[in-house]
């Protein structure tokens, strides 16, 4: 007669087949992820139009933060949602490198806001379009999020919360990258508050429907 198959036995019996299975496809999976959010962008910057100084401010030194940050961020997220559709898989020096970046966007505007006059500080925060800006934000990187984590279904993650909450911060940092070419706030005291704001939102929202829809 056999023995029944203990809990633990079970799960390392898993983990080993779907360590041995090919490994899911990692380009139809971001490519999917970006398209879904494609159209929107598409129709919201005919409709607000580009930065009129666009090309000056792409190459702007100081604005580092607006343009280099949210595609870095977003790259190196994705990555790391994609590293963890492996069982037990770590994400090594994508971790150290993922809050160092988080930490970048943040801590100067933080700093700035922290040493501005009193009467300076709600005109930095707020600048022109703060509402407009995180709802436009939270919206273009809706749609992705969801089909991002369709995509990681494909895997076989035992983090579903995380690999969710990562899939949550590439899509809006992708969508940050794409709505920076409107917004005309440089400040990065508007930037770690509304843009990294978001971020924070939407990968709040991957996370929780990552443990939803990604667990075992």
């Amino acid at each position: 007669m056999k023995t029944p198959m203990k809990t633990n036995d079970l799960i390392a019996s898993l983990t080993h087949r779907a360590e041995a299975a090919p490994a899911p496809e990692a380009a139809p999976i971001l490519l999917r992820s970006l398209a879904a959010g494609l159209p929107a962008l598409v129709l919201l910057l005919l409709a607000l139009g580009l930065r009129a100084d666009l090309a000056a401010a792409i190459t702007a030194p100081q604005l580092w933060h607006k343009f280099l940050l949210p595609p870095a961020i977003a790259a190196t997220a994705a990555l790391a949602a994609l590293r963890l559709m492996r069982p037990e898989a770590r994400l090594g020096a994508l971790a150290p490198l993922l809050l160092a970046l988080l930490a970048a966007g943040t801590l100067p505007g933080l700093w700035r806001l922290a040493h501005l006059p009193s009467e300076a500080m709600a005109p930095a925060v707020m600048g022109k379009t703060a509402p407009q800006c995180l709802v436009f934000l939270v919206g273009l990187a809706a749609i992705p999020i969801v089909t991002a984590l369709s995509g990681l279904r494909a895997g076989a993650s035992t983090r579903p919360g995380l690999s969710g909450g990562l899939a949550g911060l590439a899509c809006a940092a992708t969508a940050a990258s794409g709505y920076a070419l409107h917004c005309p706030e440089d400040d990065p005291v508007f930037f770690a508050i509304w843009y990294m704001g978001a971020l924070v939102l939407c990968t709040l929202a991957g996370l929780m429907l990552g443990r939803r829809r990604l667990a075992w």
